[in-house]
């Protein structure tokens, strides 16, 4: 018995100082696990601290009504997918890897996508788009067994401008070239972000590929979206907060207002010459009316020929009236009305075929009355609950007009190429 009761001591006395023990280990590494955590769960970037809210993950009753289909659902994907790529490059300059408390990685998980490729600036090192694509293993986890209708197979996510001294240099680089120029093809980001559209197009198809960015990115997008689609391939484009201001475009609007006042000046002045007789004058005119009918005829019918071959590339675009970047795609093209007061419509009416019902977009557009700029221009706004849009179906901007007449009046061989990639 008193064996027994040593040994009890003994055992107990043991016991107490291996709890003890993994008590100060405990001690020790909590203070550090507890402050990664408490900075994970409350940075202002979080997820759930920033997030959007009742944004349902994908599960199985997707696969009778995916919520893909939601227009409001994929713009709010949309946009965390860019937050993630902002918070690619911000776990990047503030030593934040994925394995620990990187932020970036909880803005695709929830919807099952996964990191295939960070697309990154040679010129400073710094991230600036990323490429999610449809995580199965994720899916079938949560008894998703096939992709849910709607859901792409790869997003190209592209960041805008970051105030930030690692790669603010570049990102205001690249702003001041879209300022001067109203291209942005002389960046390397350009050629980076259209050969990794190009090659996940290619792969997956390009019906299943999807293109999104904010300000600077947007102003990517657009143009290695259209890019793209010159080479037959259409992808669906969401451009939030896209660029509409240029030195080029204003150059370009003052000398179109000159030639109107000017057009305008010369049809209020009396003609040179006036006519010998009435019935010169009448034949003359006639014969104008005959000439310029045929030779408008059948540039009307190769434009429309033209058209119909064609598929249209029609990027989404969202915009806030007083964010004073972008608001500018609100102004629709008048063009149209301009020019049938000239006289001349014969020669002026193909013109429009192409640039006016051809180039258009979806066009979203966010109003609640004045709003501070950082507000009006920031990403979250296209997550938050309160957001109120006015849509159009397919909206013939004059700006969107301008930026996308290149892509149809290239060759007509562009299909050809779809055809053979996919």
């Amino acid at each position: 018995m008193a064996k027994r009761g040593v040994m009890e001591d003994i055992t107990e006395a043991e016991t107490v100082a291996v709890m003890a023990a993994a008590a100060e280990d405990m001690g020790a590494a909590t203070p550090e696990t507890v402050a990664v955590r408490e900075e994970e769960t409350h940075h202002p970037y979080a997820f759930n601290v920033s997030g959007p809210r009742n944004v349902a993950s994908p599960n199985w009753r997707d696969l009778i009504n995916s919520s893909w289909k939601d227009p409001n659902y994929k713009r709010t994907v949309m946009a965390c997918f860019i937050q993630a790529a902002y918070l690619l490059e911000l776990d990047r300059q503030e030593n934040r890897n994925e394995h620990n408390n990187a932020l970036a990685p909880k803005w695709w998980i929830p919807f099952k996508f996964k990191l295939s490729q960070t697309l990154i600036d040679e010129r400073d090192g710094s991230i600036f788009g990323a490429v999610l694509e449809w995580d199965r293993a994720a899916a079938m986890a949560d008894l998703v067994l096939i992709r849910p209708t709607g859901v792409p197979r790869a997003v190209l996510a592209l960041r805008g401008t970051l105030l930030k001294s690692p790669t603010m240099r570049r990102d205001i680089e690249d702003d001041l070239r879209f300022l001067t120029w109203e291209s942005l093809k002389g960046s390397v980001r350009f050629k980076a972000a259209l050969e990794a559209l190009r090659l996940i197009a290619q792969r997956y198809g390009s019906s299943n590929v999807c293109i999104a960015g904010h300000s600077l990115g947007a102003g990517f997008a657009l143009q290695v979206g259209k890019a793209l689609a010159k080479e037959g391939l259409f992808v669906d484009a969401h451009l939030f907060n896209p660029p509409s201001i240029s030195l080029a475009m204003s150059l370009r609007n003052i000398g179109e207002r000159a030639g109107i006042a000017w057009k305008r000046l010369k049809s209020m002045l009396p003609p040179k010459n006036e006519p010998l007789t009435e019935n010169v004058n009448e034949g003359a005119s006639s014969s104008n009316h005959i000439s310029g009918f045929r030779s408008w005829v059948p540039s009307f019918y190769e434009e429309k020929a033209s058209a119909d071959s064609k598929k249209k590339w029609v990027p989404h675009l969202y915009v806030n009236d007083s964010d004073y970047i972008c608001c500018y795609y609100t102004e629709k093209d008048g063009g149209g009305e301009n020019e049938s007061k000239e006289g001349d419509k014969e020669n002026k009416r193909p013109a429009t075929v192409n640039n006016s019902s051809m180039a258009g977009a979806k066009l979203f557009v966010a109003s609640k009355g004045k709003q501070k700029f950082l507000e009006a221009h920031g990403l979250e706004q296209w997550w938050s609950e309160n957001l109120e849009l006015q849509s159009a179906a397919v909206q013939n901007s004059r700006l969107i007009g301008q930026q996308l007449k290149s892509l149809y009046s290239a060759s007509s061989s562009a299909p050809q190429v779809q055809g053979k990639l996919q």
